[in-house]
């Protein structure tokens, strides 16, 4: 079989190129709703919070304002919370957890630190009512965990997060994220395992675990 002429193959590429950008333009002019989404990041695989810190960089870029409540990690010097630092007019990070319910081992003591972050939590969706808003998006690092453990009510967080202001947009990190939340969400994303190194005996490493 003769082969095709290089030109002939570039022009039926470009054909169908130009076939798909004509689908995706008419697509893409039916999407005009602008709005504060609500967003999940769950599952079992790594990079739940990396993601959402993405996000808070990406947000940043555009000049946006970011605030980030961490449920667990309140304990743990992380290099994110070292790199936003340098943003402190833009980025506003509450470290309100005090380590994983193995490391406290005192499930009153969790539940009231939940309880705290929570609140702050709710202070900084309220504070987002103002004009202009002090927040363009919050990120909710590892609420998912003390909802999965019932150190919240499910209902009233739902709650709270769909009564968000209109353009707020709301990051939540965690794994086993509740059927209810994903419900209420505009988009999820689950992290799934493949492989980690922690299963070969490879340590929490600086730059990627922390």
């Amino acid at each position: 079989m003769p082969a095709i002429p290089d030109d002939d193959l570039n022009a039926r590429a470009n054909e169908k190129a130009r076939r798909r950008k004509q689908v995706r333009d008419r697509i893409l002019a039916t999407k005009t709703i602008e709005k504060g989404l609500l967003i999940v990041h769950t599952g079992k695989g790594k990079g739940k919070s990396t993601a959402a810190f993405g996000l808070a960089m990406r947000a940043l870029g555009h000049g946006l304002k970011v605030g980030i409540v961490q449920f667990v990690k309140g304990k743990w010097e992380t290099g994110e919370r070292t790199a936003l630092d340098r943003f402190a007019d833009q980025v506003t990070i509450r470290t309100m957890g005090e380590g994983f319910t193995w490391e406290t081992q005192d499930r009153a003591r969790d539940i009231r630190a939940a309880r705290t972050a929570w609140d702050t939590a709710r202070e900084m969706i309220e504070s987002c009512r103002a004009d202009p808003p002090a927040f363009d998006i919050l990120i909710l690092d590892e609420l998912n965990i003390v909802l999965r453990y019932d150190y919240l009510d499910i209902a009233e967080v739902v709650a709270v997060l769909c009564d968000r202001p209109r353009d707020l947009h709301i990051v939540v990190t965690g794994r086993n994220a509740k059927p209810e939340l994903i419900e209420a969400a505009d988009l999820v994303t689950e992290m799934t395992l493949i492989k980690h190194p922690f299963r070969d005996g490879v340590k929490a490493q600086k730059g990627i675990e922390f």
